[in-house]
């Protein structure tokens, strides 16, 4: 286990709970919606809209890890619910707040509740590259096809 440390923000709902495991196997934790007071009734996305929603947390993450936020797939299949730039990455070094960039590209409005499992995050090491400018690449059967290079099926 990788301790992660949370911090509240100011105003936040500290009976929200904070991100848990659902089950033994599970690889990403829920965190939750925490809406500052006056939003506590939650809030309507319109279908293709896109919105910043806050967790009510800072975090401290270990040098040599990140925190990688995805979609649940539950609602990505129920209602179209995803998360932008996803996976997103909270690097270690990053203290500001922890919020989701969720969108609606499903067809209805989706109303996002106070306390709702929104996304999830897993924990992961990072190894870091060292990028270096080369003459020549080496060759490979697969060589620079792109896009769809590698058939249908």
């Amino acid at each position: 286990m990788v301790p992660i440390k949370l911090v509240w923000l100011e105003g936040a709902d500290r009976s929200v709970a904070v991100p848990s495991y659902e089950t033994v196997g599970a690889a990403g934790a829920d965190v939750r919606v925490n809406f500052p007071p006056e939003q506590r009734d939650g809030f309507w996305l319109a279908s293709g809209s896109r919105v910043l929603v806050p967790t009510g947390l800072c975090v401290e993450i270990p040098t040599g890890f990140e925190v990688q936020v995805r979609p649940r797939s539950g609602l990505a299949l129920k209602y179209g619910i995803t998360l932008l730039n996803s996976p997103g990455t909270i690097d270690s070094d990053y203290r500001g707040p922890l919020g989701l960039i969720v969108m609606n590209a499903g067809e209805d409005p989706f109303h996002i509740a106070h306390g709702a499992r929104m996304a999830q995050l897993v924990v992961a090491p990072v190894v870091r590259g060292q990028f270096f400018v080369s003459q020549h690449l080496s060759e490979t059967d697969r060589g620079r096809n792109g896009f769809g290079s590698t058939g249908v099926s």
